[in-house]
């Protein structure tokens, strides 16, 4: 737990706002890219749960180079234009064994089972807030590199959404304008 607060003080010298990235999902369960900033890609699958559900997509996502050799924090941006909640129950990718969802309030950080995109709202996942903990990397990416993540949804359509992020230096702040 030590180790994940001085790993969550370290990339609160990252980015308090996210950048406006390229992240792509479609609601009609096709796949497409995006262009923009270069700051992420994607592509979209999956199957909705109806009118009723939410529709999200995903930018402006970016993992700060990690300090420790065994975890990261990663970032993105969730916007969901539907007319229900989506929620983020879970997130993979081959960077990591496992990733954990957390939230934070003040200096407190706590390990949650999912997280709340509200209709017609965003979901930032950034320092100092909710984010993603990649758990037993792989190996230490390094800056520039690019890491596929897989956030998966329910109550959403796509159900699941892959973009890939790029990592940045350990003290990358994104432009809030994009």
């Amino acid at each position: 737990m030590r180790r994940r607060a001085l790993l969550g003080a370290v990339a609160g010298v990252a980015a308090v706002a996210l950048a406006t990235g390229a992240g792509v999902a479609l609601s009609d369960g096709s796949s497409g890219s995006g262009a923009g900033s270069g700051k992420a890609s994607g592509k979209a699958s999956g199957k909705g749960s109806g009118s009723g559900s939410g529709k999200v997509s995903v930018s402006g996502g970016y993992i700060p180079q990690p300090l420790l050799t065994d975890e990261a924090a990663a970032y993105v941006t969730v916007a969901n234009a539907g007319g229900g909640d989506a929620e983020l129950t879970s997130v993979s990718t081959p960077l990591a064994a496992h990733v954990t969802l957390h939230s934070t309030t003040g200096t407190t950080m706590r390990q949650v089972t999912a997280l709340t995109v509200p209709a017609g709202g965003t979901l930032t996942l950034g320092t100092g807030g909710d984010h993603m903990m990649l758990e037993n990397l792989t190996h230490k990416p390094r800056v520039g590199e690019t890491v596929t993540l897989r956030l998966h949804f329910a109550h959403a359509t796509p159900a699941t959404v892959t973009v890939t992020v790029p990592v940045e230096a350990t003290t990358y702040r994104p432009d809030p304008k994009g």
